[in-house]
């Protein structure tokens, strides 16, 4: 069984706590130093060269307000409606064209994959349409290459095995260990 990236699941387990926390400072950054809007895009943009799709679910101060909106549904009934305040976030478009191409991936080993589906129930989009996508089954999207995926590394976290990790995927070997799809 290979070791779990141990660093990772910290992260994604404090990563409410590390978006609230940079999402906030960023707000009063912005507004302190009255920042013009071009530049948060042009960072939001920059990051998502690097990390892909990350802003929205590590640094986004309307994000934080989605997600406790999410925690309080009853039952999950808003959880559908959680892409839809990105329909305006410029920054969520770009860093969302950007998951393809982006430096860091989420990648996939299907040699120690143990099918379990553990990575589908813990990422949200595959709660969302089971049909549609999925990490580990062949022929299906890859969540992970969507626009929509956040990389809240949460399905990195949770697979037993370490077969998802999420790292630099240089594009010369960016498909040799990804799911295809």
């Amino acid at each position: 069984m290979t070791k779990k990236p141990t660093f990772i699941k910290h992260l994604a387990k404090k990563r409410a706590l590390i978006q609230a926390i940079v999402g906030i400072s960023l707000y009063l950054i912005i507004n302190y130093f009255n920042i013009s809007l071009w530049w948060v895009l042009g960072f939001g943009s920059a990051i998502g060269i690097i990390w892909g799709k990350v802003f929205c679910r590590w640094m986004c101060p309307l994000g934080i307000m989605m997600e406790l909106l999410m925690k309080i549904s009853p039952n999950d009934a808003l959880k559908g409606m959680y892409q839809y305040h990105k329909i305006g976030c410029p920054i969520a478009w770009i860093s969302g064209l950007l998951n393809k191409v982006s430096f860091y991936k989420i990648q996939f080993n299907a040699d120690t994959c143990k099918n379990c589906g553990i990575c589908d129930s813990a990422c949200y989009m595959p709660t969302l349409d089971k049909q549609k996508f999925s990490l580990y089954k062949p022929n299906m999207v890859n969540p992970a290459e969507n626009y929509s995926c956040s990389k809240c590394l949460q399905c990195v976290a949770e697979c037993p095995n370490g077969s998802l990790t999420y790292k630099l995927s240089l594009p010369t070997n960016s498909k040799k260990h990804m799911l295809t799809n």
